[in-house]
């Protein structure tokens, strides 16, 4: 079963692949999302994509609870009671459209996460801001939660309309890095069991996914460091250039090949 975990990949794409969890992970830990975005769109360059599927599996989990861990258990507590309808459509959105990931093909697969992403992402850095207003949020939730678990499920990052939603909120930067650790913990444990039913995470990619932890967690520690020297207007600004640049990588992959 090992040998049939190395024969994954060669030597080199593996040493490849922990330089890109690495910088997802900073990117992460600086700005509190898109490490399964930013992982999906560089393993993407080498590896077959249920390949990268399930490699992002466990760090993103790893990073969602070092993300929360920041916060006391009671911020937690009351990001889930404000959040609840979004963090529970999401978590059953994933657990269905993951059963159909191995049915998708890849440049769908590209194409589904990197347009949106990019459209919205670029909507909102040239100055046109979204706002919730506060008789819609119920509703609005129910919405962005049902395209973000659908998206998540099948390409393992419902990040982008999550970020985009809680700036249409007017989310403080503090606060936002708490909801998005709240709602992606969950929804990556809830993406863990999807996976183990779909098959995309078994006895053999486990362990290769068990191996990106570590470079994830430095990642994630070096972009602590960053995030907690950014005001709000630059955090802002970074996210969506993350935003846009990942995006766009998937959209010429799914366009090109």
């Amino acid at each position: 079963m090992l040998q049939d975990t190395l024969d994954l990949m060669p030597l080199w794409a593996f040493v490849a692949a922990c330089g890109v969890t690495l910088a997802a992970g900073f990117v992460k830990g600086a700005v509190g999302f898109a490490m399964p975005l930013v992982m999906i769109s560089g393993l993407s360059l080498f590896l077959d994509p249920l390949v990268a599927v399930a490699g992002i599996i466990l760090p993103i989990v790893l990073s969602n609870v070092l993300q929360v861990m920041r916060f006391s258990w009671s911020q937690a507590g009351e990001a889930v009671k404000e959040f609840w309808r979004y963090i529970v459509i999401i978590c059953v959105m994933i657990l269905i459209s993951a059963q159909f990931v191995t049915m998708i093909p890849a440049h769908v697969f590209y194409l589904v996460l990197g347009v949106p992403t990019v459209t919205l992402s670029l909507i909102q850095l040239i100055g046109v801001r979204f706002r919730v207003a506060p008789k819609w949020r119920n509703a609005s939730e129910w919405i962005v939660g049902l395209i973000s678990g659908t998206i998540g499920g099948l390409t393992g990052t419902w990040g982008p309309p999550t970020v985009l939603f809680l700036i249409a909120l007017d989310t403080p930067k503090a606060k936002q890095m708490l909801v998005q650790g709240v709602v992606y913990g969950l929804g990556s444990v809830t993406l863990l069991v999807g996976h183990l039913q779909s098959g995309v995470l078994n006895a053999v990619t486990i362990p290769w996914s068990a191996a990106l932890l570590i470079p994830g967690y430095l990642g994630m520690q070096m972009g602590f460091w960053m995030s907690d020297r950014m005001n709000a207007a630059v955090f802002r600004r970074a996210t969506l250039v993350v935003l846009i640049v990942a995006g766009a990588n998937l959209v010429r992959r799914g366009l090109l090949g």
